[in-house]
């Protein structure tokens, strides 16, 4: 869901009538129409808390992962990466409810702050390696301003845009179940020596409080779910949240239990000073030195992570909000798909590396969030962590990775809607949605599923079926898949 001005079906506005909403209402009613989408004030911020309570873990989790040297051997500060992460952060989602009325929030992309700690930074200076966030940034803005984003998203088929949708879901869940410790990886490629990959928590069985936290939230939720009470999601993290500060404080847990991360206690003062020292770190000078051709990989492989994995976020975010038409399309996109594009120029500038929407919005969703208040609300959350970082460190990362299974289950009902018995829909769907988690890349996902929809309209003989611009899509993603072989033949590190 990621229009701009986004209405619903049956309004006014939807039907472009131009009529005026009843008169008696709020003014944040009316200019976010609020009432036209079934919505409440209330139901608007508890959205917008329980998304920002599902995502506040970027806060400290991008610092880390931008923590690596670069060329030069120099290193970020991580007071400051804390700042202009939660900065950038608060920005770009306020900027996404203010101008584009949709219940996404945005921050520190990981795929991008990976792509940039690890296959950037090693080639050029952290300042150079921002110029890079700003430079795809600029390119995704120019996409949306041609028309072509919104031209591709409206391309995709309506069972791919459900494929997405619960692609995503699954995606979503192990994310949770990984972030929780409920699911581990036996490390390496392929796991150790054949071994499965993937496991139950620690040697197939499930060990510590954390854990025992996170898996009592999931039935929480679920629980008050089944009963329908408003709220189910906020109220199970805010719940998971104080037992699991009773549990820390009497089982004398440490943060290290917790992960090293986000731990159900506060130490030393609430309050702490922004440093925004990263700010305006952005250099264009020095990147013809590593290569023109490098430089392209690069900014192909950002623009790609940030343009589909926003996207599929986008359409799988949009249908579960129900803001689509009957063909899956979301009207109003261009300006909401801009402020995604806009955030990674701002990530730049901010020291923070690309903001792009995040699948964590889905919670905010799933609690009934469905206009740009609920981002709003986010937003001023983000905000508070420049000021209240250690505050965003109660809410233990197991805790609200129970909001993410709980939606992931939510965006599987999109099955209902696919045709298993047409393989030409069903083979393509299947490859978008197990590919999403079994690789962990949305853009993995939408790649495969491209790539396998269009070749099988070819084979039967409606290869004019797909139109042009998802022939032209599968060709970028098969160069995407190749990009590897592709590079060693161009000589690129």
């Amino acid at each position: 869901m990621t229009q701009s001005q986004v209405e619903p079906r049956t309004s006014p506005e939807a039907a472009g009538t131009g009529s005026r909403p009843p008169a008696g209402r709020s003014w944040l009613d009316r200019y976010f129409h609020i009432s036209d989408r079934g919505s409440t004030l209330a139901q608007e911020v508890r959205g917008g808390v329980t998304t920002f309570m599902a995502m506040a873990y970027i806060v400290l989790l991008n610092p880390v992962i931008l923590s690596v040297p670069d060329v030069t051997g120099a290193r970020l500060d991580p007071g400051q990466l804390t700042t202009a992460t939660a900065f950038a952060a608060a920005a770009t989602t306020l900027a996404m409810g203010v101008l584009g009325n949709v219940p996404l929030a945005l921050a520190a992309g990981l795929g991008v702050s990976a792509v940039v700690a690890f296959q950037v930074a090693p080639e050029m200076t952290w300042g150079n390696a921002m110029g890079m966030c700003v430079i795809y940034g600029a390119m995704i803005i120019l996409l949306v301003v041609t028309g072509l984003r919104e031209l591709i998203m409206n391309a995709i088929p309506l069972a791919m845009k459900h494929a997405i949708t619960m692609g995503i879901g699954l995606f979503v869940a192990l994310i949770g179940l990984v972030q929780a410790g409920f699911v581990t990886s036996m490390g390496g490629p392929g796991g150790v020596a054949g071994a499965k990959p993937l496991q139950l928590g620690t040697q197939d069985q499930l060990t510590g409080w954390p854990v025992l936290m996170f898996s009592v939230t999931v039935l929480l939720i679920f629980l008050l779910q089944v009963r329908r009470v408003p709220g189910a999601i906020l109220i199970g993290i805010v719940g998971g949240t104080v037992l699991a500060a009773i549990v820390h404080q009497f089982a004398g847990l440490s943060v290290k239990d917790w992960g090293g991360l986000n731990a159900p206690e506060i130490t030393g003062s609430v309050v702490s000073a922004p440093d925004f020292g990263l700010l305006g770190i952005v250099s264009f000078d020095g990147m013809g030195d590593v290569g023109a051709i490098t430089v392209g990989v690069i900014v192909f492989t950002l623009v790609l992570a940030g343009f589909f994995d926003a996207m599929g976020t986008i359409i799988g975010i949009g249908q579960q909000a129900g803001l689509a038409d009957k063909d899956g399309r979301m009207p109003g996109l261009n300006k909401a798909l801009a402020i995604d594009g806009a955030g990674g120029v701002v990530g730049g500038f901010a020291g923070a590396s690309g903001q792009t929407v995040f699948v964590e919005s889905t919670a905010g969703v799933g609690d009934g969030a469905r206009t740009g208040f609920a981002s709003v609300i986010t937003g001023l959350g983000f905000t508070l962590c420049l000021f209240f970082t250690p505050l965003a460190q109660l809410i233990p990362t197991q805790v609200a990775a129970a909001a993410l299974v709980v939606i992931g289950s939510m965006m599987l009902s999109n099955a209902k809607h696919i045709d298993w018995n047409d393989p030409a829909t069903s083979v393509p769907v299947f490859l978008t949605t197990v590919l999403m988690p079994f690789t962990y890349s949305i853009t993995a996902g939408i790649a495969a599923g491209v790539i396998a929809y269009v070749a099988i309209k070819a084979v039967q003989g409606r290869w004019r079926e797909p139109g042009w611009l998802m022939w032209v899509l599968s060709l970028v993603f098969l160069v995407y898949f190749s990009l590897s072989p592709i590079e060693g033949w161009l000589g690129v590190k």
